[in-house]
């Protein structure tokens, strides 16, 4: 008795080749009776309800609403202009070299740290003084201008009664 030239895995393997072929002949032969094509305008046609679903009867004109073109938000909502007192930041100088001209400033609020240049500087500064200054944006990134050491002014005791 001679041994079959195939095996096991070879005959399962073409069985899963004819079961896929067989389907596909099927799935062609569905799509040919069940063609659209050749349908008719309404057919293809779908709409938008006022919800956003998408579904195949046209909306009513009688429930149609109006939107008044400055109701509609395409961007952020505006603000105004920032009032002066926020430009001013206070802050540490971190790191100053006066031989190199530059430095960099450690800002109170973001604790962000924000490069100065000496032609910024309207007193001169040292490591670790306290200063006042605005930011402003270069090309590359957040600068300090107007930067002023920041004095702590001791509030004055009131003077004492005179004796009458």
């Amino acid at each position: 008795m001679g041994a079959s030239s195939e095996t096991f895995s070879k005959r399962e393997k073409e069985k899963q080749r004819q079961k896929k072929k067989q389907d596909k002949q099927e799935k062609r032969e569905d799509r040919k009776a069940n063609a659209s094509k050749g349908q008719g305008l309404d057919q293809m046609m779908a709409y938008v309800d006022e919800y956003g679903n998408i579904t195949n009867t046209p909306p009513n004109p009688q429930r149609r609403s109006t939107v008044a073109q400055e109701d509609i938000a395409i961007s952020v909502a505006r603000r105004g202009a920032e009032p002066p007192e926020d430009l001013t930041r206070r802050g540490t100088v971190t790191r100053f070299d006066s031989s190199k001209g530059y430095g960099f400033i450690q800002d109170g609020q973001s604790q962000q740290s924000v490069f100065v240049h000496q032609n910024e500087l309207i007193d001169s500064i040292q490591q670790n003084d306290k200063v006042t200054f605005e930011i402003k944006m270069t090309p590359k990134g957040a600068s300090a201008t107007n930067v002023r050491r920041w004095v702590n002014e001791p509030v004055a005791a009131p003077a004492p009664p005179e004796a009458a």
